[in-house]
């Protein structure tokens, strides 16, 4: 485990201390705090809260797939409440253009000269819900931002807000007027996480809970607060950059995306994007484990998460009832592990 590294101080010009910034350890526990907030409002969901504070480590962003009723935006609300971080929400349609999601140039009668109205994605965690509902132009939309963190509006690139995560949402069996994420899209999100339906015991625990007057909108009511903010996450990005990587486990990263791309089942494999995606996921998950090392369990855990939408399956493969995630964990148990 890392050492406990002493409080840094931020500064003005003048070289002035203003806030002492946290260590590592204070902010390891700070999101670590993040299940027990979460947990007062969402029910076993403990991985897809583990992807995204993975992803916000990272600098990723997320795609969350869920059938309707499993609290995915729930989930998102209650993060950014729980992490302080400013939010928006723009409900993803057919009718949606991209100014309503980046903003645009509106002019002012008054002073006789556009000027720049932000739009929502001008925020620390936006809430993209059912983002497959949208045209491809709207989607391209979020392209530079979630590849960039800017926006181009009339020529003038315009920096989003750090730290800056895009988590949406889609619906996986309703396939009737919507528009599936093209493969370029879907390599600009670090994770896809499946928010799978409660175990008798949650859902149980869920309808008490509601039955005891819960309000999903009112998350202050139910204690709901705030264990973490920017300063937490900066601290925490700078440890992660410091847990180290050996050359073998470097090698069973590649291995691993390698032999997608020999896979028999996939018409396309991981490219070496999708292979720095998962060394990222698996430092951070590292260090929120408290280690300064990976190790082979670490990619292990992510590699489903960071791969299973940078995978396309044959045809046949589909037929079979052949999923990514039966793939790469065949290919996870095949392939050679460092010791």
């Amino acid at each position: 485990m890392s050492r406990p590294q002493p409080p840094r101080h931020t500064t003005d010009r003048q070289g002035r201390p203003l806030v002492s910034a946290p260590s590592a350890d204070s902010a390891r526990t700070a999101l670590e705090a993040l299940r027990q907030e979460i947990s007062k409002a969402v029910v076993g969901q403990d991985a897809a809260v583990t992807g995204l504070v993975v992803a916000l480590l990272c600098r990723g962003h997320v795609l969350l797939e869920g059938v309707p009723g499993v609290a995915k935006t729930l989930l998102v609300r209650t993060l950014a409440s729980a992490l302080e971080l400013g939010t928006k929400r723009v409900q993803f349609t057919p009718d949606l253009m991209p100014s309503d999601v980046t903003g645009s140039m509106v002019y002012d009668a008054r002073a006789a000269e556009f000027s720049f109205q932000p739009g929502p994605v001008f925020t620390s965690l936006l809430l993209a819900d059912e983002i497959n509902r949208t045209p491809p132009k709207t989607q391209a939309a979020l392209l530079e931002a979630m590849e960039e963190q800017q926006v181009t509006i009339d020529g003038t690139p315009r920096a989003l807000p750090e730290p800056f995560l895009v988590a949406a949402t889609q619906n996986p069996v309703e396939y009737e007027g919507t528009y599936p994420l093209p493969e370029a899209q879907l390599d600009r999100f670090l994770l896809k996480l499946h928010v799978p339906l409660p175990s008798r015991e949650a859902e149980i625990d869920v309808l008490t809970r509601h039955a005891s007057g819960f309000d999903p909108k009112d998350l202050p009511a139910v204690g709901v607060r705030p264990v973490a903010g920017p300063a937490e996450i900066e601290a925490a990005r700078a440890a992660v950059a410091t847990v180290s990587l050996a050359p073998a486990i470097t090698g069973y990263i590649v291995d691993i995306c390698r032999a997608t791309r020999d896979s028999p089942s996939l018409a396309l494999g991981v490219s070496p994007r999708g292979a720095t995606a998962l060394l990222s996921t698996a430092r951070a998950w590292a260090w929120l484990t408290g280690r300064d090392y990976v190790i082979p369990d670490d990619v292990k855990a992510f590699a489903p998460p960071t791969l299973r939408h940078r995978v396309q399956l044959r045809p046949e493969a589909e037929m079979e009832g052949i999923t990514a995630d039966s793939v790469i964990t065949s290919i996870l148990s095949h392939v050679p592990v460092p010791r």
